[in-house]
């Protein structure tokens, strides 16, 4: 499998105007690898950052103004995983994870979600539109079987839309990960394009949609040789497809030595000089890009 060569790293739009539903696809490959490459997880925790930067990538390319970003995150108190952050903006992905060693240690050899969260975690979505300066965040609990689970009770419940959300993740010959995953949403009649949906209680042609996406298997999503556009006729060619345009997306990481000088210097010099060595340098980690940045005290004074 060369991943370096195949359908990856983008993400295709679509709609299917006589079942008024529309939907994401996404896979990423060499964007992947090299956010997990910096981090070098454990297994388990590989796969949950695979996932959730596919699910980020997923709901994040749906953003239409630049500078938006959204943002996926969970914590939980106990469990393995304690923190997970990833994040989208202008298709650019980025994401990390805290966990703990040992409680990996005690958990199952191929852990679920509600193994890794304990069953009491959250995921929180939250869109940054800046455009208008405005947030919108929902949050769910984690206690299902997958973060596909926890985000198709997100847009049911803080959207009010219907929701299909499918994840596959798997691993070349030469050990790097490929994700894929599909996002598929049902609109009345007449709303494709809209951004606020009232939702009907009765979805027949929504039924039948979601019993074909049901059908993709994990395999198929995470296939860099399977180009998008032919999963996407495989699972849908008894009806029209619009294709919406697809983005290309990438690794990006914000932080550079002149971004964190200026987080550094809205601080006091008291605070400043608390954080600084002995030689007088302010260390910085980046849990995103694992980097670690040292900037001077007096530089950023001056």
């Amino acid at each position: 499998m060369d991943i370096l060569n195949s359908d990856t790293d983008r993400a295709l739009g679509f709609a299917i105007p006589g079942r008024s539903a529309r939907g994401r696809l996404v896979r990423l490959g060499p964007t992947l690898d090299r956010v997990l490459r910096a981090h070098a997880y454990p297994a388990p925790i590989e796969r949950l950052l695979a996932e959730a930067l596919t699910l980020t990538a997923l709901i994040g390319s749906t953003l239409k103004d630049e500078g938006a970003q959204l943002t996926v995150q969970t914590r939980a108190e106990a469990g393995v995983v304690r923190l997970l952050a990833c994040d989208y903006r202008d298709g650019e992905v980025r994401g990390y994870i805290d966990f703990d060693t040992d409680a990996l240690a005690a958990a199952p050899a191929e852990p679920i979600a509600r193994d890794l969260f304990d069953g009491a975690g959250w995921l929180a979505i939250t869109f940054d539109l800046a455009a208008t300066g405005e947030r919108y965040q929902g949050i769910v609990p984690l206690d299902g079987e997958s973060l596909a689970d926890a985000a198709q009770s997100y847009f049911i419940q803080s959207e009010q839309i219907p929701t299909l959300v499918r994840l596959g993740v798997a691993k070349d010959a030469d050990g790097r990960c490929v994700a894929g995953g599909m996002l598929l949403q049902h609109l009345p009649e007449g709303e494709i394009g809209r951004e606020r949906l009232h939702v009907r209680l009765d979805h027949p042609e929504w039924d039948h949609v979601a019993a074909l996406g049901q059908t993709v298997e994990a395999e198929e999503l995470a296939d860099p040789q399977l180009p998008l556009e032919t999963l996407l006729w495989r699972l849908f060619n008894e009806d029209e497809v619009r294709l919406l345009g697809d983005i290309v997306v990438t690794r990006g990481c914000r932080c550079d030595g002149e971004y964190i000088a200026s987080v550094i210097a809205k601080f006091s010099v008291e605070d400043r000089a608390e954080m600084a060595d002995a030689d007088g340098m302010i260390q910085v980690d980046c849990h995103f890009c694992a980097q670690k940045f040292r900037v001077s005290a007096d530089s950023v004074a001056a």
